[in-house]
């Protein structure tokens, strides 16, 4: 079969001023970057204010595996078949990051006949938004250290210095570092660091802003240190948010894309959900959501994770109130939570499927918590059995959850026909209660522990004591009503990636707690988890290359 970038690069993709004018778009309101890019002017959103909302679906996953669920494929899929059904449908990604691609994950754009294109530009660069997030960031930073080394008017704690630097690569040794050393010309020294750049606040900043202006406001409220009598230091303070938007003015624009069969895309923005709120831009959901009968969107990694952030979090800021939830599962991951290693996950074993429904069972017990109605797509591999298949519907089914398999990986937009015809349904049929889980006002740590013990399964939470400082700290500073952005491993429903399946009785244990008081939430450290990843053994970036005509392999 042929690879995803061979797929990709033999598509036959409309110009993309063509499908901004099947949208509506204006060509004022078009910004062209090539024949098959563009960013959509915030003029446009202007003119859409006052337009109805499309229907808003979420598209999220069981615990993620090796084994591979397909959910970006998925949504992509089903943003596919839905057109063919004559359903003005438009498709919401994020933003792939540099790291994931030259390291072990690969891109983020889709596989097989359900892909945005075009795929290379998308998962290399794009159109330089998260370099222009890694600029303003490392702005605010310059101009912190710059303001230590020129008298600190402020009286910043140089101990108390919070605001790292970032880039979009992985790189462990980065993690920890010294600056300022070299003698009094080159600043003041001090411990430091590097995140990746789509963990950065900057990035959940542009994310969750409303506008331009928002996010120029969000990013003055970003403390960056604290002075040595406790008080917090902001970008405000340093006079730094009027040129952090300046560098971020395009990189908020909503970026146009499309699928292999043509249908709108939005690829903006690209948080993490394992080590941030993982969703794309609310620019680009309700600019989607004016322009569209339905918009297909998803979170990051499995409904613990992406999706929880998405209904406690993304939503209460961006007034978002969903209409449907895609839960994404295979038969192969499903077998592989079972205890099935992975290189024999393509022998029949419907003990291990049997064993492996206990995640999903606690992934759609998540989702209802929060009101809104399910479908379950069953990601089809041609080593599934008929009889395998049938045990997860028939599951489903008991359990008073619709559920159909796809085949859009394949088939493209026609093998997620009964997908979509499901989804309807349900679109008619149900009606979405959606809730948040928690009141934003309560106390932080029982924020922390509400969603532990809700969604994760967890008997309890040990909180380290240099977290518990901080949560009190934080909460006497007048943050304390923020919502909370865990972030731990996504391979596992707790904070130990090797505890697959449905785990019981354990405990997750918070190491840190960081404020994000521009982006507005508390970021609660669980686990292992790392804000800068490393490669692997075997880096992707290896396998990736260019020929003398510019053609690009090894993407996939």
């Amino acid at each position: 079969m042929k690879s995803d970038i061979q797929i990709a690069q033999e598509s036959c993709m409309k110009p993309i001023a063509e499908i901004a004018e099947e949208l509506g778009a204006k060509e004022s309101e078009v910004e062209l970057y090539g024949r098959y890019k563009a960013k959509l002017a915030l003029t446009l959103w202007e003119r859409l204010k006052g337009r109805p909302d499309g229907k808003l679906v979420l598209v999220t996953a069981i615990t993620p595996t090796p084994a591979g669920e397909g959910k970006t494929t998925t949504t992509v899929g089903l943003g596919q078949a839905l057109n063919l059904l004559d359903k003005k449908t438009i498709i919401a990604l994020r933003e792939p990051s540099l790291g994931p691609s030259f390291g072990v994950k690969g891109g983020a754009a889709g596989g097989g006949y359900s892909q945005v294109v075009p795929m290379e530009d998308i998962n290399l660069h794009f159109t330089g938004d998260i370099h222009a997030i890694t600029a303003a960031h490392n702005l605010l930073a310059a101009l912190l250290d710059n303001h230590l080394h020129q008298g600190n008017e402020l009286g910043i704690d140089p101990r108390r210095v919070v605001q790292k630097r970032v880039m979009d690569l992985n790189e462990r040794a980065l993690r920890n570092i010294v600056v300022g050393l070299g003698g009094k010309a080159n600043g003041i020294p001090r411990e430091s660091g590097f995140d990746i750049s789509v963990a950065s606040e900057v990035m959940a900043c542009l994310c969750l802003a409303e506008d331009l202006m928002d996010l120029k406001e969000r990013l003055a409220r970003i403390v960056v240190a604290y002075t040595y009598d406790g008080s917090p230091v902001t970008a405000r303070d340093l006079k730094a948010q009027g040129a952090m938007a300046l560098l971020l003015k395009d990189a908020i624009k909503p970026n146009l894309v499309q699928t292999l069969e043509n249908t709108p895309a939005f690829v903006h923005g690209g948080p993490f959900a394992n080590i941030a709120h993982g969703a794309n831009s609310v620019m680009a959901s309700k600019m989607g959501l004016k322009l569209a009968d339905i918009l297909v969107t998803e979170a990051g990694f499995g409904a613990d994770l992406g999706a929880e952030k998405f209904f406690d979090l993304v939503c209460p800021y961006a007034g978002f109130k969903p209409d449907a939830t895609v839960l994404v599962a295979t038969v192969r991951a499903l077998k592989m939570h079972g205890g099935v290693a992975k290189a024999e996950l393509s022998q029949p074993n419907l003990q291990a499927v049997e064993k492996g429904l206990e995640n999903l069972e606690k992934h759609l017990e998540n989702v209802k918590k929060f009101g809104v109605p399910l479908v379950v797509a069953l990601n089809h591999f041609p080593t599934d059995t008929q009889e395998e298949v049938d045990l997860v519907l028939e599951r489903c089914k008991a359990l008073g959850v619709r559920a159909t398999q796809s085949r859009v990986f394949a088939e493209g937009g026609k093998g997620g026909i009964e997908l979509a015809k499901c989804l309807l349904e349900v679109l008619e049929q149900e009606k979405s209660n959606y809730r948040r889980l928690y009141d934003w006002q309560l106390p932080i740590k029982e924020k922390i522990t509400t969603v532990a013990r809700e969604v994760y399964g967890a008997a309890g939470v040990d909180f380290a004591k240099e977290a518990e400082g901080a949560i009190e700290n934080y909460e006497k500073l007048g943050y304390g009503d923020l919502p909370v952005c865990v972030a731990k491993t996504q391979y596992s429903l707790s904070d130990d990636a090797a505890k697959l399946g449905r785990p019981h009785d354990f405990t997750v244990h918070v190491k840190e707690v960081r404020l994000s008081a521009g982006a507005g939430f508390v970021v609660v450290l669980m686990g292992n988890v790392m804000t800068m990843p490393g490669l692997p053994k075997k880096p992707a970036a290896n396998e990736i290359d260019i020929d003398e005509n510019g053609r690009i392999t090894g993407l996939f």
